[in-house]
């Protein structure tokens, strides 16, 4: 396999995250969003994602699937050991409501495509993400409170997890306040820990700046 992504990207992250707790090989192709007018905008990009995003999973020679929560479906129903999501249907979801705060109340408001258009528009992208992604984190930390346990959900480690490590990163990268999150830092403490959450960190892959 091949994950298109870019170093840095919240939604490649979570894929890694997935890659790495099932024990999956893969290779590595940087799609670099920030240089000039982002490599994610090119005609070779589009061919794979007409949405010029990232990431993409190349399953096998031609076959592409775009969209980070349906990569994570794929790889759960194609290879389900380890799981990343409960048995208990009431339980999966909680979990997908969790990662869906994430994946579509929260990061598509702080995308660079979203962040450059609201500069363009003379405003502040910096004050623009504080404002969303501080709400949205408040909402999700009312959300798991009362569901989880050493996890977002209950004590085993589920795709909720996954979205929430690099969405605290990405807001601690833009200042946004995090003190009011005691359950998402405590569960996040949790995540951080566990060997396929190093090595899927931003900072280690092999795009990142030295």
């Amino acid at each position: 396999m091949k994950l298109h992504g870019f170093w840095r990207s919240t939604a490649t992250w979570r894929v890694r995250i997935a890659l790495a707790y099932k024990g999956l090989t893969y290779e590595t192709v940087a799609v670099d969003l920030l240089t000039g007018a982002g490599a994610q905008h090119s005609p070779e990009h589009r061919r794979l994602n007409p949405m010029a995003q990232v990431p993409v999973l190349e399953v096998e020679a031609g076959l592409y699937l775009t969209q980070s929560i349906a990569i994570l479906e794929y790889l759960e129903e194609r290879w389900p050991t380890p799981p990343l999501l409960p048995r208990e249907p009431l339980a999966r979801a909680r979990v997908r409501q969790l990662t869906e705060v994430i994946n579509a109340g929260i990061q598509p408001l702080q995308n660079t495509g979203v962040q450059r258009h609201v500069e363009s528009l003379g405003a502040d992208s910096r004050a623009w993400i504080h404002r969303f992604v501080g709400s949205g984190l408040a909402a999700l930390e009312a959300m798991t409170r009362p569901l989880a346990g050493r996890f977002s959900v209950g004590d085993a480690l589920s795709f909720a997890d996954l979205a929430l490590v690099p969405q605290l990163a990405f807001a601690r990268r833009f200042g946004v306040d995090v003190t009011g999150l005691p359950t998402l830092l405590r569960v996040e403490a949790n995540c951080v820990e566990l060997e396929f959450f190093k090595v899927s960190h931003a900072e280690l892959q092999p795009d990142a700046p030295r």
